[in-house]
């Protein structure tokens, strides 16, 4: 069950509250929402005041027996935020159907995340699957040793196989593959097929400088996409959660490259 199913099945009114409109800048975009029950709240509408007066207005419909009202806000010096936009917020209390429709939607919006494939589930494959678990990517933390994809965090999609460059093919287009297995000769198949597939977002292998040079001899070339080793402008810390925070967020910054390439392409 997910995170969004356990909030919505938990007793009490839920009030969604989904941004509409948006004129000028604002924190977040329309379509973002989050949803309020008492105190507790899952998702964002952009946080700060704005969220503040929104929790507060939930509330207030949830206690006074109507279905549905409507926020247009300033995000201004009237409410101690400069953002210099004006956002309209819809806000709905949910009955069993509307409680539905938002599971339905927030699955659809996480099959339709970027694919993150990290090959390999030792110290630093771990430390990515911890890094990565909170961040708007669909992530695979792949290994053909059971007991180490136990280790990992509750959450983390693994999959347990000996075949890892299958699950490698039948990524999507626009995944990221980080290769960091137990192997080196693993890691150069495994890398080679990640190269293979033209439409890869980013390709990792971990390892220094000799190991890339090792790879690109045994590989008679075509290694130019290879990030190896991966998120060099920071090496000297060996920590894998040190390693798994600058690797993450070199990930993130090819990705947003590639979404914003699609947007522009479309």
């Amino acid at each position: 069950m997910s995170e969004l199913a356990k909030f919505l099945e938990v007793e009490g009114a839920v009030v969604e509250v989904r941004i509409a409109e948006v004129r000028g800048s604002s924190p977040r975009e329309p379509g973002a929402f989050m949803l309020v029950r008492g105190t507790q709240i899952w998702g964002t509408v952009g946080g700060g005041q704005l969220e503040y007066m929104a929790m507060d207005e939930a509330r207030m419909l949830a206690r006074s027996g109507e279905r549905f009202r409507e926020m247009n806000v300033p995000l201004g010096p009237e409410i101690g935020q400069c953002c210099g936009g004006r956002v309209r917020l819809m806000l709905k209390e949910l009955d069993d159907k509307g409680k539905a429709e938002i599971i339905a939607e927030e699955a659809k919006r996480l099959m339709g995340l970027p694919e993150v494939l990290i090959l390999g589930a030792g110290h630093v494959g771990r430390a990515l699957a911890y890094a990565f678990a909170p961040l708007p990517v669909r992530a695979k933390l792949i290994d053909s040793r059971a007991e180490e994809l136990a280790r990992a965090p509750n959450g983390t999609e693994k999959i347990c196989t000996p075949l890892p460059e299958a699950e490698l093919r039948k990524a999507g287009a626009g995944a990221a593959y980080i290769v960091a297995t137990h192997e080196h000769s693993l890691d150069f198949l495994l890398t080679q097929e990640a190269l293979a597939r033209t439409d890869a977002a980013y390709v990792g292998m971990i390892g220094s400088k000799t190991k890339r040079a090792k790879f690109e001899s045994w590989a008679g070339g075509g290694t130019g996409a290879l990030m190896c080793p991966m998120a060099a402008a920071h090496k000297g810390d060996r920590r894998p959660e040190v390693i798994a925070a600058f690797v993450v967020a070199e990930v993130m910054m090819a990705l947003t490259k590639a979404h914003s390439k699609e947007l522009a392409d479309e």
